[in-house]
């Protein structure tokens, strides 16, 4: 398929992984085989000598880097991508700067990313929002539409199976009461087809979420998805930028070793239980050290623990302080693929079943 005039060979998908588990290196190798390769922004600095002191400029600095690490790995194959969280207070600068860096795509979720045409405007970078409902997407076609004469190049579609940061109330995930990918993929391709036949383009819509192999991916894409996006699957690669400790810990996880919790970014979030997952569910507080004004209204002083240096830990492989997030299928993970042999074994499922 052609997204904004660059080919994607695969209906593959690698989701965006903070703080620094996707970064240039493993997009790069996904981008290599022919899929999508996505580097999180989310604190991408986090390695650089002055992280601390001047955290705004060292992520951008730091991101320049790794678009450009990704873009060399891939050799003119797939796409490269950044993963963009609204949320986060460096979201428009990290947008711009990313684009200025030539990457070829923008995804954003963990809010409604209402004004990202304005951010890539006169440039030829896919954008594409992440939804969890068809009332999302429709209120974020809409207003790119009308504000901006703009549509998406893409749209993923997240179902509460996935890992990190989720678009459902809280008591639903915990409940286990969310509405399905099957039940949510209809109504988002309802909802594209407008724009589809307006700007005169394909919209491709991808599942994530509890997609694990290729005989998922084929389900999705016989009720009209165009592939998937898929992120804990990456982790357990040897080109995945988190160390192998951090890696280690979601290959020994059981499904019963997840929890689901409260993040500072407001949202829910699915994680390996570990040390710090216990103390916040007995009501512990683990006061922050620093501050790198990562979160939009983050209130230091009140949260229950600093996002941010706790998915610093955790990508060094501290599992007393770290905070793992995993998807709901962790439990299935037990070896360690090069990107290219997973990319091929999810390739042959999913053509087996196609």
């Amino acid at each position: 398929m052609v997204i904004r005039g660059r080919e994607l060979r695969l209906p593959i998908l690698q989701g965006g992984m903070g703080v620094g588990v996707s970064l240039g290196r493993l997009a790069g190798a996904v981008a290599a085989c022919g899929g999508m390769g996505t580097i999180s922004t989310a604190d991408v600095g986090y390695q650089e000598s002055d992280f601390f002191q001047n955290p705004m400029e060292a992520n951008l600095r730091a991101l320049v880097k790794e678009i450009e690490k990704a873009k060399t790995l891939a050799k003119g194959a797939g796409l490269v991508a950044i993963n963009a969280m609204v949320a986060t207070r460096q979201f428009a600068d990290a947008v711009k700067t990313a684009v200025a860096a030539g990457v070829d795509a923008v995804v954003s979720g963990a809010g409604l990313p209402l004004d990202l045409p304005a951010l890539t405007k006169g440039s030829q970078t896919a954008i594409a929002p992440i939804v969890s409902s068809s009332r999302a997407a429709r209120l974020i076609l809409k207003t790119w539409d009308r504000k901006y004469g703009a549509t998406a190049d893409f749209v993923v579609v997240e179902g509460c199976q996935a890992g990190g940061h989720l678009g459902f109330d809280h008591a639903a995930v915990e409940a286990g009461t969310c509405p399905t990918l099957e039940e949510i993929l209809p109504g988002v391709l309802e909802e594209v087809r407008p724009y589809e036949e307006k700007y005169g383009h394909p919209i491709p819509v991808f599942v994530a979420g509890g997609v694990y192999t290729g005989a998922d991916m084929a389900r999705y894409t016989a009720m009209g998805a165009a592939g998937a996006q898929l992120a804990t699957r990456f982790i357990a690669t040897y080109e995945c930028d988190a160390s192998q400790e951090y890696k280690d810990v979601l290959l020994q996880a059981k499904e019963s070793d997840l929890a689901i919790l409260h993040s500072p970014v407001g949202m829910p979030g699915r994680a390996v239980r570990t040390p710090l997952i216990e103390q916040l569910e007995r009501g512990e507080r683990v006061p922050p050290a620093y501050c790198s004004q990562c979160i939009v209204g983050c209130k230091p002083a009140e949260i229950p623990f600093c996002i941010t240096h706790a998915l610093i830990q955790a990508v060094k492989g501290n599992r007393e302080e770290g905070l793992f997030f995993s998807g709901a299928n962790v439990g299935r993970m037990n070896k360690m693929l090069h990107v290219r042999e997973l990319m091929d074994e999810l390739m042959m499922e999913w053509r087996a079943c196609t």
